[in-house]
């Protein structure tokens, strides 16, 4: 097996080195030939250390990892070459003109990346010289307490770091989204190694074998979790040797493969090279295969007739059953954000030209779809309360046949006259109406919501502040599932008991998420009123993971302490809110070229009804 996949890992390299090389010499022929040259050689490097191997033909693949590896099976197939695209048929080479013309897009790129980079290098300078509060020098020394090591090197941060408890559970081990507040607070105060550390170990652990009960999930998942084990070195007892030890839903809670950490994945990479200057760590062979990967698995042809990603409960930040299973609003919101940072990244040649025009027909297929069927404000609700059913034709206005007497009774009361928000799942005859914080706030970052949208989203949560924030922001959703609803949807579940946990519980965390949110839409003042009705218990109450009750007054029965992205979500808000600008190493903004193309502008059937000009009113209006 070791042997098998090794062998494939080398053809792989190989197969890239020459196409890697020829795309760092049309990149990089400008008079600073000499050193960005070399960094493009050093993008044939697939080791940790970016500086070795430089050349398909000296390629080392990531170690295995004996303790993962004594648990394979013997008989078990190699790995797969990546179903990306197929090679690329031989072409006459482009005129003169369109390749001055690439030649000058390329450098007006790399000429708008410099002025970026600076400015985001003056940011973290300014970040580093602020003065800093006692809660934040508490929160800075906690955070540096939770860092994790591997082999000598810093790679992630323990998801709590509870001295109270001797059950640690998984709490004990490295989350890929746990971590990615913690990273945006390494960034932010100029420490990126340990992201680019972060990011090498988990794709290594992305190619590993994967098993549940003899069934192996797609090529491309990226795990949950990892921990850092000891274990002998060669069967001898008095050495030993660290090795990762991924989960990628084996043994977690309820056995529910992670969806959203590839996605959270590939929007920290994106983030990386933005505020560091290090593309060449995008454009390695193994990273540009890794993105391909994750993209092949969530972009595989299926049954589901819609764009957006069908899942099951538990595959994301709400991981225990709650009833969002199908299309959750989190999921796609992460899932286009991915899509956005993945076609800034992927390498443009012959051989991509198939993947981006995926990429692209999916974005603007998806974010038609959110946006025109997710939204609902006051004149929405009042359309679904008229809507016939049992519509059959291709101009049927209640597509998803939805029976009005879906709306629940607490949503006419309590959603305001301006605002408005995207609801958190949608299926044939469903439509959940909860208020799902983090798919609503991630729609805005990454500009799946239109600017109307956005407005909207922000204005429902000033009007109903009492309900989202009160003594703790924010709500995890609202709602929360009570009585024979919650017996029903939840199992019962102790842990997801009415305005605690996941069912209507207060996630600090949050906060960097909101922030994100009123950054870029001009509403500081929102975020610095959160941050200071955070800050006014997180320290006395030891930094809990969540908070329960209707209005966050009581600290989670089960809640841990000192949690890490507590700790981080609360630095990232006070920094980004005193240096705002360095939050464009995550927002995207509207792409209106998406809204120029369609998804179906290769379909010729009269069946097909393009939706663009419905897309492009969503922006306008």
């Amino acid at each position: 097996m070791a042997a098998a996949a090794i062998s494939h890992l080398r053809r792989g390299a190989q197969r890239h080195a020459l196409l890697c090389l020829s795309l760092s010499r049309r990149r990089f022929s400008s008079s600073a030939a000499s050193p960005l040259a070399a960094a493009a050689r050093r993008l044939l490097s697939t080791t940790v250390d970016a500086g070795t191997s430089s050349s398909g033909e000296h390629y080392k693949p990531p170690p295995f990892d004996p303790f993962r590896a004594a648990t394979l099976s013997p008989s078990a197939p190699p790995l797969e070459s990546p179903r990306i695209e197929d090679e690329p048929p031989s072409s006459p080479p482009p005129p003169e003109e369109a390749v001055a013309s690439e030649a000058a897009h390329e450098q007006a790129t790399l000429a708008c990346q410099e002025v970026e980079l600076e400015g985001l290098k003056a940011g973290v300078e300014a970040v580093k010289s602020r003065e800093e509060s006692p809660e934040e020098k508490e929160a800075w020394w906690l955070l540096g307490r939770a860092v994790v090591n591997y082999c000598g090197s810093a790679v992630g941060t323990l998801a709590a770091n509870d001295p109270s408890t001797s059950q640690m559970l998984n709490y004990d081990q490295v989350f890929i989204r746990d971590f990615v507040p913690s990273a945006i607070a390494f960034f932010l105060k100029g420490e990126s190694e340990i992201v680019k550390n972060f990011l090498l170990h988990t794709l290594q652990l992305q190619s590993w074998e994967k098993t549940m009960d003899c069934y192996s999930p797609g090529q491309g998942l990226m795990p949950a979790s990892f921990k850092v084990r000891s274990v002998p070195l060669d069967g001898n007892s008095e050495a030993f040797e660290e090795v990762l030890d991924p989960d990628f839903g084996e043994s977690a809670i309820g056995r529910v493969a992670p969806v959203d950490s590839g996605l959270w994945w590939i929007i920290l990479l994106r983030a990386y090279g933005k505020i560091t200057g290090d593309y060449a760590l995008q454009e390695r062979v193994d990273v540009q295969t890794g993105i391909r990967l994750i993209l092949n698995l969530c972009l595989s042809d299926g049954f589901d007739m819609f764009p957006t990603l069908l899942v099951t409960d538990g595959s994301c930040m709400i991981d225990r059953r709650m009833g969002i299973h199908g299309h959750p609003l989190e999921i796609q919101a992460l899932f286009y954000s991915a899509l956005r940072c993945a076609r800034e990244m992927i390498g443009v040649n012959d051989g991509s030209k198939n993947l981006i025009r995926a990429i692209n027909n999916r974005l603007s297929a998806l974010s038609f779809h959110i946006r025109e069927y997710y939204w609902v404000d006051m004149k929405k609700i009042n359309e679904i309360y008229r809507y016939k059913t049992e519509e059959y034709s291709h101009d049927a206005i209640n597509k998803f046949n939805i029976y009005p007497e879906q709306i629940p009774s607490w949503l006419a009361d309590w959603i305001p006259v301006r605002g408005g928000y995207l609801i958190g799942n949608l299926q044939p005859a469903h439509m959940d109406f909860r208020f799902f914080s983090l798919g609503n706030l991630w729609a805005i970052v990454s500009s799946l919501a239109t600017q109307r949208q956005a407005e909207g989203i922000l204005n429902l949560i000033e009007a109903k502040w009492d309900d989202i924030v009160a003594n703790m922001p924010l709500k995890i959703c609202y709602p929360a599932l009570e009585y024979e609803e919650w017996r029903i949807i939840t199992g019962s579940d102790p842990k997801n008991t009415p305005w605690s946990y996941h069912n209507g519980g207060s996630w600090p965390t949050l906060l960097w998420q909101f922030t994100l949110a009123c950054i870029k839409m001009g509403r500081r003042d929102l975020a610095r009123k959160a941050v200071e009705v955070a800050e006014k218990r997180l320290s006395d109450d030891k930094w809990p993971e969540y908070y329960d009750t209707r209005t966050g007054r009581f600290i989670g029965k089960q809640s841990r302490l000192y949690q890490t992205w507590t700790i981080a979500g609360y630095l990232s808000s006070k920094m980004l809110l005193d240096c705002p600008e360095m939050a464009s190493i995550l927002i995207c903004d509207e792409d209106f070229e998406l809204l120029e193309g369609c998804a179906c502008s290769l379909n010729k059937s009269a069946r097909t009804k393009c939706s663009r000009r419905a897309a492009k009113s969503q922006v306008l209006v």
